[in-house]
């Protein structure tokens, strides 16, 4: 099928090389030539494992990219919007979802042939038939149903390991207005056998994404309540996660005796906080949504209120061995949000790093990837190292802020060296017992006379 994709963020650069690579004909569509450019010449402007080589792969046979938004919709048979939907602090903005939506019905107006509209972007139930419909029939002088259809394709991809993600979906859901609006998005996906496929209506498809994000969000965050109690009354969270996991309902086993480890596992465990362009942004906007339809959500603000304090507890810790941080050379291991990804937004790293900046603290920062985003944030006052070594060299302290795999040497690189630092480990990614001076979330921290 012929697809033009609007928007080469994240999400629309990811879902356009692995359909260009499944055959379909792609057309990548932004208002920034520079990232045009950079996508036709098969370099990625963000970085995700395993892109530059599906680019190397699909581009130009299968995969363009351009600023001509009429003529890549004109070309297609199915226009996807994957544009951003930041959130304001009160509702998520539209403003780039509206100004797809109504370009791509302009481009319809003198388009005969049928084609259909599908919304990627994540946003709130009724948005599609609500906000975008609207505004596509309005542009073009077209009824929807009958001129074009109208859909919303949630995606399920987890940054740093977005391609297996959309090339081994565990599911693919497909709201749309109409049969034949179904019909079609089916088609996209044909190359995808033996996957379980929803057919349903658009805002229920909205809602599956904002509540499959809301609900990873909420574990996460009751780890982290569970996580600090824990850390109070003298017990550590990881051996109280592990009994919890062993439930059966949880790791299920099998008739041969293994036990199966589901991958939501993962997020009941205790750390510094989630970030992301995904958790936050879709848990306030749900908590907005809701309110503005008199519903309380009361739940989903606690999982925001939890977390909003989980970094701050990095500092806590920090204090018991260094109550005064001025002077005090501190590494911070981890910039990005999660291992696998350049993705710094709302990482706890960063009001962890402004916390020390602000008392005082010298402080030296290291991550495999994000280093070009973090220095965007802090232009002055961290030094930026390429290696672990270098980092925690002659520091006090070390935070490690991301789970990145590269963080487990430094056991070993401390007792290499002899260095004796304070660990504090956002992320519980080594063993207790694996460094001299050590603190982790949910392990009860001693001060230090």
């Amino acid at each position: 099928m012929k697809i033009a994709i609007i928007g080469t963020g994240y999400v629309g650069l990811v879902s356009g090389a692995c359909l260009a690579s499944k055959g379909h004909e792609v057309v990548c569509v932004d208002v920034d030539p520079a990232k045009v450019a950079h996508i036709n010449d098969r370099k990625p402007p963000i970085y995700e494992a395993g892109l530059q080589e599906l680019l190397d792969q699909v581009v130009p046979s299968h995969l363009t990219a351009t600023t001509d938004l009429k003529k890549a919709v004109q070309g297609a048979d199915i226009s996807l919007i994957a544009v951003g939907t930041p959130f304001d602090g009160d509702l998520i903005d539209l403003k780039y979802i509206r100004a797809a939506a109504r370009q791509i019905g302009e481009a319809l107006k003198d388009h005969e042939a049928y084609h259909v509209v599908i919304v990627k972007s994540t946003v709130v139930p009724g948005t599609t038939e609500d906000v975008v419909l609207p505004i596509l029939e309005e542009a073009s002088g077209k009824k929807a149903g009958r001129d074009f259809g109208v859909g919303m394709n949630p995606e399920f991809l987890k940054e740093g390991e977005a391609i297996d993600d959309f090339m081994y979906p565990d599911r693919i859901v497909l709201g749309g207005i109409d049969a034949r609006t179904i019909g079609v998005m089916a088609k996209i996906y044909d190359v995808f056998p033996d996957v379980d496929v929803i057919q349903t209506k658009p805002r229920t498809a909205e809602m599956i994404k904002y509540t499959a994000n809301s609900l990873l969000a909420t574990l996460i965050s009751f780890s982290n309540e569970i996580g600090n109690l824990s850390a109070t009354v003298g017990v550590d969270v990881v051996e109280v996660m592990r009994g919890v996991h062993l439930d059966k309902r949880f790791t299920p086993i099998r008739k041969d005796g293994e036990r199966v480890i589901p991958g939501f596992i993962s997020y009941l465990a205790a750390g510094c906080g989630f970030g992301g362009s995904c958790f936050p942004k879709d848990v306030k906007a749900l908590i907005a949504h809701g309110a503005g339809k008199g519903a309380r959500m009361d739940l989903l603000k606690s999982v925001i209120s939890v977390n909003a304090d989980q970094p701050a507890r990095m500092i806590e810790m920090l204090k018991l061995r260094f109550p005064d941080l001025a002077g005090v050379k501190v590494a911070v291991l981890g910039m990005a949000f999660k291992p696998g990804t350049d993705d710094i937004r709302e990482s706890p790293s960063l009001p962890v790093t402004q916390a020390l900046l602000e008392a005082g603290a010298v402080i030296t920062a290291f991550d495999p990837i994000a280093r070009h985003e973090a220095e965007k944030v802090f232009p002055s006052g961290v030094t930026f190292v390429d290696n672990l070594d270098g980092t925690v060299a002659g520091v006090d302290a070390i935070l490690i802020m991301t789970g990145w795999p590269e963080f487990r040497a430094l056991p070993a690189l401390l007792e290499t060296t002899g260095a004796n630092p304070y660990v504090v480990d956002g992320r519980r990614l080594l063993a207790k017992d694996s460094v001299r001076a050590y603190a982790g979330i949910g392990l009860k921290a001693e001060p230090v006379a």
